[in-house]
């Protein structure tokens, strides 16, 4: 499908770099306080849907549940960069 070839394809650009963008992504993302984690909450959504306009026809649920959609995301990142074998 068109949302896994794209996130195949940005996946492929990192290739090698895991280790330092785990510790940084780590720290900015414990730092922020949560009026900073709603703007990359709402940037998240508006970038991916200027990217990709037919995202927004995978993703018709509330604001609320996007956002939640996002900080789940964020999260698996981490444990990707954490433990990419699993």
């Amino acid at each position: 499908s068109w949302l896994w070839e794209n996130v195949e394809r940005m996946l492929r650009a990192l290739m090698g770099k895991p280790a330092a963008q785990e510790r940084a992504l780590a720290a900015l993302y414990g730092s922020l306080d949560e009026s900073a984690l709603m703007v990359i909450r709402k940037e998240v959504y508006q970038k991916f849907f200027a990217l990709a306009p037919a995202g927004q026809d995978y993703f018709k649920q509330s604001t609320t549940r996007l956002y939640f959609i996002a900080d789940k995301l964020v999260g698996m990142v981490l444990d990707m960069y954490k433990e990419p074998k699993r």
